[in-house]
C-alpha cells in the first residue's frame, strides 16, 4: 500500500520511465534499420577482399597515368596484367583452337 501513498508516481519516476520508453523504441527502430540496410546492401563484392584490392590497383594505375608517371604503353601493359589476374583461367591452360 506504500505505492499509493502520496498520489502515485513522483515526477522523477515518470521522467525515468519515459526516458526508458523512448530509448527502447529508439533502439528497436535503429536495429530494424540496420538489419534492413545490411540485407539490401547492393555494393556487392567491391567491399570484400580481393575484388576491392583489384579495384584499388586499377584506381592507382589510372592515377599514375593522370599524373604522367607512366606513359600509355606502360599503362596498357599494366592494365593487361591486372585484367589477366582477374581472368579465372590460367594463361597456360587455354586451348589454341
Amino acid at each position: 500500500m506504500m505505492f499509493w501513498y502520496g498520489g502515485g508516481l513522483a515526477w522523477w519516476q515518470a521522467s525515468v520511465m519515459w526516458v526508458g520508453v523512448i530509448a527502447f523504441w529508439g533502439f528497436l527502430i535503429w536495429a530494424v534499420y540496420a538489419l534492413v540496410g545490411r540485407a539490401t546492401n547492393r555494393s556487392g563484392p567491391r567491399t570484400r577482399g580481393e575484388e576491392a584490392s583489384r579495384d584499388g590497383a586499377r584506381r592507382i594505375l589510372d592515377e599514375r597515368l593522370a599524373r604522367g608517371e607512366i606513359d600509355t604503353d606502360e599503362y596498357r601493359r599494366l592494365r593487361d596484367v591486372l585484367t589477366a589476374a582477374d581472368d579465372p583461367i590460367p594463361a597456360g591452360s587455354r586451348s589454341g583452337g
